[in-house]
């Protein structure tokens, strides 16, 4: 079965950090593999790599993801976000705790973390909890999604 594999450039060179703290947070994750440029014997598109990341495969919670060193050429933007289903609002707390690092990034369980990913936190039943415009109302005033004040929105 085709695999679709996201891949992740740490434009600030801190890939091996990144994957280091993402495998810490998520449950069933672990690095499989990190491989780094060598120390001699670079072309000049490559120079000041040495020692970083070339490549890094982990695992997220069973998702496969490669992350890699790039240099400052690319960044990540709100674009593309990585959806995290919460069994409750424990698990919102949690990630939003972990995950959380640029507070005026954080709307409508959207956060940026210190690598500049971004993410969505939201509740596996997200899509119940949107059914009438006061719950969507809500939701588009918060910061952190609380299920409670969605499910009274009815």
């Amino acid at each position: 079965m085709l695999q679709i594999v996201p891949s992740l450039w740490f434009g600030d060179n801190n890939c091996e950090e990144a994957v280091n703290d993402y495998v810490t947070i998520f449950p069933n994750s672990r690095i499989s593999q990190m491989v780094y440029y060598p120390n001699e014997n670079l072309s000049e598109h490559f120079v000041g790599m040495a020692g970083k990341v070339i490549t890094a495969e982990f695992c997220l919670n069973g998702q496969k993801f490669i992350g890699l060193d790039g240099g400052p050429i690319f960044h990540f933007s709100e674009a593309i976000s990585f959806t995290i289903e919460c069994q409750d609002q424990a698990e919102i707390y949690y990630y939003w705790e972990k995950l959380s690092h640029v507070p005026e990034s954080e709307q409508c369980g959207w956060v940026k973390d210190r690598y500049g990913l971004s993410w969505q936190i939201v509740p596996n039943n997200i899509a119940e909890l949107q059914q009438t415009d006061a719950q969507i109302k809500a939701l588009m005033s918060m910061k952190k999604i609380i299920i409670s004040e969605l499910e009274a929105a009815k």
